[in-house]
């Protein structure tokens, strides 16, 4: 099947009632997303959209209906008013994006500097194993390009025009807080 005919997202029947509330936010609601399409969400004020959004995104759960993506496609969503962390710097922010490639580069540190232990390159086994582990997160890193990681994320926060990377979150207005969530946000290459 072509990309273009693949539907990557459904959605059949789902009806959502907030607590204390006598009529649902959204009533068996039925959508399928193909591989590509654009899709724009259009409503009154407290009609649901914030809530489909947030159920498509696989933030709220709490709903009746079913929810399918298909396998391998991850949701990326951008709330009005993200939620940082103030003690966090815009660039500690930025980096949740590509956790997973941070904790490889910092394991990968972490070994490099094992090998200056006596404990290490004294003992020929320990110092085999070692070697070993290096060797796979070398591949790691390289397969996914993360040496160039400083600069993919320098690009991005200048794309955005982020604030300074070493700026704390607790000093920045609402909208540069919005655009430093929104680099975390597409550094993660959500597909929906």
């Amino acid at each position: 099947m072509s990309e273009d005919k693949k539907v990557i997202f459904s959605m059949a029947g789902v009806t959502k009632t907030y607590k204390n509330a006598n009529t649902p936010v959204l009533k068996n609601i039925y959508l399928s997303f193909f591989y590509g399409a654009k899709i724009g969400i259009l409503g009154l004020n407290g009609s649901g959209k914030s809530t489909l959004l947030r159920i498509i995104a696989g933030t709220d759960k709490n709903y009746q209906g079913d929810v399918v993506f298909s396998p391998g496609y991850h949701v990326g969503m951008l709330e009005q008013e993200p939620e940082l962390d103030p003690e966090k710097t815009v660039l500690d922010v930025v980096k949740e994006g590509v956790a997973e490639t941070v904790a490889v580069l910092d394991e990968y540190n972490k070994i490099n500097d094992m090998f200056g232990l006596p404990e290490v390159y004294e003992d020929p086994d320990k110092m085999e194993k070692l070697m070993n582990q290096q060797a796979k997160l070398q591949d790691q890193i390289d397969a996914s390009n993360a040496w160039e990681l400083d600069t993919k994320l320098q690009i991005a926060m200048d794309a955005l025009r982020t604030p300074e990377p070493d700026k704390l979150i607790k000093v920045l207005s609402g909208g540069e807080r919005r655009r430093v969530a929104l680099c975390r946000l597409l550094l993660q290459e959500p597909e929906v």
